[in-house]
C-alpha cells in the first residue's frame, strides 16, 4: 500500500467506534496512525507474510480470503468502511505471520497503526481494548455462521441468499461461476449444476459472466427454506 497525504479532519470522527474512544486515545491514536491506500485489485496481505500493522479502512472494500491446498477458495468475510480486518488482529496478538490473503476490491484508503503502536495502545488503553475485542468478537461470530453454513448448509439455498445479496434488488448479477464458487467455498461445477437446475425452473438466465435474475421471490423462498412452488 502507498502512502497518501493527510486526510481532512480528525479522521476518527468518521469512524463509528473509534468516534467513542476517549480524547486521549483518540489523540495518541491519531499520532501513531499514517494514511495509506491502494488501487483495486492490490494484494493488501498473503498467507505467510508478516503484519507489520493495524489496518482501520476509511472507504473501499477488503476481501479476506483462504485458499486451500486444492486452489479452491472462499471469502472469510469482507472488512467495510469503519472497520477493522480480525486476521490482522490474530496476527499482531500472536506474533505470528498471515493464514489469509486480503485483496482490494475497490481503491481503498485507510489508517495504519504500527505493531509497536497497536501493542502500546493494546496495554495501556481500556477504551482502545475495547474498540479491538468488540470488532474481534463480532467477526468471530460471522466466522462461526460461515462454518456452520460451508458445514451444514444447502448449497442452492446458499447460492439463491448470495445471488440475492449480490444483485442488491438489481437483475443482473456480475459474477462468473468461479466468483460465485469462492463466495460460497466450492467447486465451480457445483454452482455450475446448481445454476442450470435454476434456470430449468425458471428462475435465472445464465449468461458469459453474469446472471439474471428472473424470479427473485422463489429464490428468497429458497434462500429462506420455504419451499418454492416449482414443477
Amino acid at each position: 500500500m502507498s502512502q497518501i497525504g493527510p486526510q481532512m479532519g480528525d479522521w476518527t470522527s468518521f469512524v463509528p467506534a473509534a468516534a467513542l474512544l476517549d480524547e486521549t486515545t483518540r489523540a495518541r491514536l491519531r499520532s501513531l496512525t499514517r494514511p495509506v491506500s491502494a488501487p483495486a485489485g492490490t494484494r493488501i496481505f498473503g498467507e505467510g507474510s508478516p503484519c507489520h500493522a493495524y489496518l482501520i479502512l476509511l472507504s473501499g472494500q477488503l476481501r479476506v480470503q483462504k485458499v486451500g491446498e486444492n486452489g479452491r477458495e472462499i471469502v472469510l468475510y469482507r472488512v467495510e468502511p469503519g472497520e477493522t480486518c480480525i486476521v490482522t488482529t490474530a496476527c499482531l496478538m500472536s506474533g505470528t505471520d498471515y493464514d489469509a490473503e486480503g485483496v482490494a476490491e475497490t481503491d481503498i484508503q485507510a489508517q495504519a497503526l504500527p505493531m509497536s503502536g497497536f501493542r502500546e495502545l493494546l496495554a495501556q488503553s481500556p477504551a482502545f481494548r475495547d474498540f479491538v475485542f468488540k470488532a474481534y468478537g463480532t467477526r468471530i461470530s460471522d466466522l462461526l455462521m460461515l462454518i456452520e453454513e460451508v458445514a451444514f448448509g444447502r448449497i442452492d439455498q446458499r447460492l439463491a441468499a448470495r445471488l440475492l445479496v449480490i444483485g442488491k434488488g438489481k437483475e443482473k448479477v456480475n459474477a462468473t461461476h468461479q466468483d460465485l464458487a469462492v463466495e460460497l467455498g466450492t467447486a465451480r461445477e457445483v454452482i455450475s449444476r446448481q445454476l442450470k437446475e435454476f434456470e430449468r425452473k425458471g428462475w435465472v438466465q445464465i449468461g458469459r459472466g453474469h446472471v439474471l435474475l428472473l424470479d427473485t421471490h422463489s429464490l428468497d423462498l429458497l434462500a429462506r427454506n420455504v419451499s418454492p412452488h416449482c414443477d
